[in-house]
């Protein structure tokens, strides 16, 4: 913000008043940060229908949620970086405009084929949503002088994870009305909604400094290519890490090796390693999103197929026994949301993970569902402080200019995380979700949880970044 920019703002506070963040931005920002999560859970329940129509095993079912995770998981960073450069709106209107584009392919798919691309297209749509979010909030904050804006950063993980409870209930009752094609027709008029919402959103004008070539040349393409080919490798690895892809790490680690060279010399790099590597406390915060992240859909993949086929719940039951956890997710965000710093957030989560995976390994066959249900309600604990925090700590620890990649990358750690669980899940477990298998992997999951804890114990920029920061 410029000199006379502040002077304008401060005559115009005088005039009328602190300025209030604009309400108007709220809808839009919710509705574009739950695209992807109410299209992680909805696909759950649609898996073994669409299985039965195309007469394919789960082993290539397994497809349609990784083609949404490689897609977002790639998409989210690169988009971020082209929002903090264009602004939100236009990639918002567009990115939107594709999740419509892929409930239209989805709905209409004639063959298994077509319905993994619409997921990876729907992937890519949905990428815009939470970093545009991000960038408002803190563009907004720029504006209003409200450096802190908790009451939103907070609405925003409890929309979330609000989603995260109804999907699979939503998903289940579309496809009772009119089978699993409805699960994708939901997203084209969410798409309507979220572009005409989307048109609220401000406009960022081109000008003087700001020609068109000049913000051209601001998006590295090279180093965009790069670091999707380096993650590509990654990904398709971690989903299947076996002996015989003994290559694909060995890609990954040649590409990121080309990947930095191009990143320390590029004049304005997509991610600058520079500014990235001395900004410790931005690292911690992705390494345990990671972490966090493997723990919690370790839970949520691992201890679901133990409760049905080693506890022996029907599928719906399994579901129930879930819910729990995620209301007392939103019930903790609301509750630690109103609460100044992200410390006390992150021990709060960092101890609660331990304490449930070690009610995990108390569990067995013949435990009572009361045993089940409180393990879920345990979790919620860390479910709901987790994400809030990490949420919080990349906002005010990432740099104002990169708002938009520094979230997409935190959503890009997150996912790591999940393929991680995924790929831990199927290793523990082998043939059958037995008790034995669902201990092992308790234990895994415990690990990681005392690398969470000692990342953050041992983090004391968390303690200053609770200066400055007031609830709204």
């Amino acid at each position: 913000m410029t000199e006379r920019t502040e002077q304008i703002a401060a005559a115009e506070r005088e005039d009328t008043g602190p300025a209030r963040f604009d309400r108007r931005l709220v809808p839009p920002m919710i509705l574009g940060s739950i695209l992807n999560p109410i299209n992680s859970t909805i696909i759950a329940v649609a898996l073994i229908p669409i299985g039965r129509a195309f007469g394919a095993p789960p082993s290539e079912t397994a497809w349609l949620v990784s083609a949404l995770y490689l897609a977002t998981a790639l998409g989210q960073p690169i988009v971020g970086r082209l929002i903090d450069i264009f602004g939100p709106r236009r990639l918002f209107l567009f990115s939107t405009s594709l999740v419509g584009l892929a409930g239209i392919v989805g709905t209409t798919a004639p063959d298994f084929g077509l319905l993994v691309a619409a997921r990876v297209v729907l992937g890519f749509g949905t990428c815009a949503g939470y970093p545009a979010a991000m960038a408002l909030l803190r563009s907004e904050a720029e504006r209003t002088g409200e450096d802190s804006p908790a009451g939103l950063l907070t609405t925003l993980a409890v929309a979330n994870q609000t989603i995260a409870v109804i999907g699979p209930l939503l998903g289940g009752l579309l496809i009772g009305l009119g089978g699993w094609r409805t699960t994708f027709a939901l997203n084209i008029p969410l798409a309507v909604l979220a572009v005409v919402l989307g048109a609220r959103l401000p406009r960022q004008p081109v000008t003087g400094n700001e020609s068109r070539r000049g913000i051209a040349a601001q998006i590295d393409l090279p180093g965009m290519g790069l670091f999707a080919a380096m993650l590509f490798s990654l990904l398709l690895f971690l989903m299947n890490p076996h002996v015989s892809y003994w290559y694909l790490p060995l890609i990954t680690v040649a590409v990121g090796a080309a990947f930095a060279w191009r990143e320390l010399r590029a004049a304005t790099p997509f991610i600058d390693l520079r500014i990235l590597g001395g900004n410790w406390p931005l690292l911690a915060t992705y390494g345990r999103s990671l972490v966090a992240y493997t723990v919690s859909y370790s839970f949520l993949y691992g201890f679901t197929q133990w409760t049905e086929e080693g506890y022996g719940l029907s599928a719906f039951r399994a579901g129930l026994v879930q819910i729990p956890m995620f209301i007392v997710g939103m019930a903790v965000s609301i509750t630690v949301g109103r609460r100044r710093g992200v410390y006390s957030k992150l021990l709060i989560g960092a101890i609660g993970q331990i304490i449930a995976c070690s009610l995990m390994l108390t569990l067995t066959a013949s435990s009572p569902i009361i045993a089940l249900i409180t393990l879920a309600v345990v979790f919620g604990v860390p479910q709901g402080a987790n994400s809030l925090a990490l949420q919080n700590s990349v906002y005010f620890q990432s740099d104002p200019e990169r708002t938009g990649s520094s979230a997409g990358l935190l959503r890009t750690f997150g996912y790591l995380g999940s393929m991680v669980a995924s790929s831990a899940t199927a290793a523990s477990f082998g043939q059958r979700a037995g008790t034995g298998g669902m201990h092992q992997l308790a234990w895994f999951m415990l690990g990681a949880a005392a690398v969470y804890l000692l990342i953050t114990v041992f983090d004391r920029s968390l303690l200053r970044l609770s200066a400055g920061q007031s609830d709204s």
